[in-house]
């Protein structure tokens, strides 16, 4: 009796899995987890915030500029000082009307630059300012 030889002998199983779907599928997955990623921009400083007693959440998409207990005031890792505020905020709201600019103010900062502050940002056109405090 002949065998036929497409069909494997009974001995042999079979050892080759084809992945190629499933890596084409963890590929997908990791484009689309990237794509859709949010990343919140932090100020770059570390700021001493006071306690506050009811805090709302903030959106994740906004400006964050933090006044430290120095004076200085820093966007992005860097200093920009109270003249740097209504270029950064304008520049930024101009693509969206809506943006809120979120200030993180240190415990020992001055109220006067803090107010200053929030004049510039509504000068730049924010709509909407908050100011950043510690859950209690």
């Amino acid at each position: 009796m002949s065998r036929d030889k497409t069909l494997p002998d009974s001995d042999e199983a079979m050892t080759d899995i084809n992945i190629s779907p499933l890596i084409d599928m963890v590929f997908i997955l990791l484009i689309f987890f990237i794509v859709t990623t949010v990343f919140v921009e932090e100020t770059g400083v570390d700021v001493n915030k006071p306690q506050a007693v009811t805090i709302a959440d903030l959106e994740k998409n906004s400006i964050l500029i933090a006044i430290t207990a120095g004076g200085n005031i820093v966007y992005g890792g860097q200093e920009i000082g109270i003249g740097g505020i209504r270029p950064v905020v304008n520049r930024l709201t101009a693509k969206n009307k809506d943006l809120p600019v979120i200030i993180q103010v240190d415990q020992a900062a001055e109220g006067s630059l803090v107010v200053r502050t929030i004049d510039e940002a509504k000068l730049g056109g924010a709509k909407k300012v908050s100011l950043s405090a510690e859950r209690s």
